[in-house]
């Protein structure tokens, strides 16, 4: 069966017809990494194609301009065919890059579970958060290699499910009814949930999730944490001696998660964004969270209110759940 691309009459492409000078040498590097991370394809030498559209022309010019800027020469064209290929051709080269993409992150995911079942995780409690961190890799390596999948390459299915298998096999175990359901959600309904004022990325992403996903009648209180006083029936979250807050590395939305047993992909995504820029540690190596937390910086700048602040920031919230529920 074709896809919408296959079934057209007439297919365009662009090429970047490019030339590196020699010196120096990381800049030949640096472009033919570039051009891998656009999922651009070779057809002769010095010249990679991609499909014609916005976001491949935009790329492409990101990189024209880099070859530039160092010395080389670099020009973008359309065409609607390549001398000596035809547009299946072409296509089932896009196919076979993501196929090998794909086979990598399937394999590397087989390996971890292997070295999960023959025990060389050990006893420590260190090596376990290794392996955690490096299935985290490899969903990232998978959503970045699902983006430049031009063409649906079928072996797609093959490397989510070895990432579903694996994540089953390594998700801890236990015979406690929290940890393998979570909380009753049911004791945690129309409660009021209190934090600290001045509340910024993790705050935000904490009330965001109690609301939308524990607590959808929450109610919220944004106190200074030296005058305030419990009260009955409140709950805290990322505060001194709150029921709900960090955790070993853990930060406050990463221990909702945990404790409440929401394990939703794209939960598990911002979850890492949120780590990354509350705790500063670089554990998940997120590239898209320096923007992020720019952009949560515009959001506190323009709204001193923390009620204010909050709802603004419960919208940047929904919008990045529903960007990592298509998988980008």
């Amino acid at each position: 069966m074709k896809t919408a691309m296959e079934s057209a009459p007439t297919e365009r492409w662009l090429l970047l017809i490019h030339q590196i000078p020699p010196r120096p040498d990381y800049l030949r590097v640096k472009i033919g990494r570039r051009l891998q991370r656009v999922g651009a394809v070779p057809v002769k030498n010095s010249v990679y194609v991609l499909p014609d559209g916005d976001q491949t022309y935009e790329d492409f010019q990101w990189i024209r301009r880099e070859i530039i800027d160092g010395g080389g020469d670099a020009s973008i064209c359309r065409a609607e065919f390549i001398d000596g290929l035809t547009s299946d051709e072409i296509r089932q080269a896009f196919r076979r890059a993501r196929a090998a993409d794909y086979s990598e992150i399937a394999a590397a995911a087989r390996e971890l579970r292997s070295a999960v079942a023959s025990g060389e995780r050990g006893a420590s409690r260190s090596r376990p958060v290794r392996a955690d961190d490096e299935l985290s890799r490899l969903r990232k390596r998978l959503a970045a290699v699902a983006a430049i999948d031009f063409f649906d390459a079928s072996e797609r299915t093959s490397a989510e499910e070895a990432l579903t298998i694996a994540d089953a096999e390594l998700r801890p175990r236990s015979t406690s009814s929290e940890s393998t359901s979570g909380i009753d959600r049911g004791g945690y309904r129309g409660r009021t949930w209190v934090t600290r004022t001045g509340i910024f990325v993790d705050r935000i992403a904490s009330g965001w999730l109690i609301r939308r996903f524990i607590d959808p009648e929450a109610r919220f209180r944004f106190v200074r944490e030296s005058e305030y006083r419990p009260s009955d029936g409140e709950l805290r979250f990322d505060m001194f001696e709150a029921e709900f807050t960090h955790e070993g590395d853990q930060c406050t939305f990463e221990t909702l998660i945990s404790r409440f047993a929401l394990d939703a992909p794209p939960l598990r995504e911002i979850a890492e964004v949120v780590h990354d820029i509350d705790l500063k540690d670089d554990k998940f190596d997120r590239d898209d969270a320096a923007g992020i937390e720019r952009v949560l910086a515009g959001i506190v700048a323009a709204h001193p209110d923390d009620a204010t602040r909050f709802e603004r920031g419960c919208q940047l919230f929904d919008e990045l759940y529903a960007l990592f529920s298509q998988g980008r």
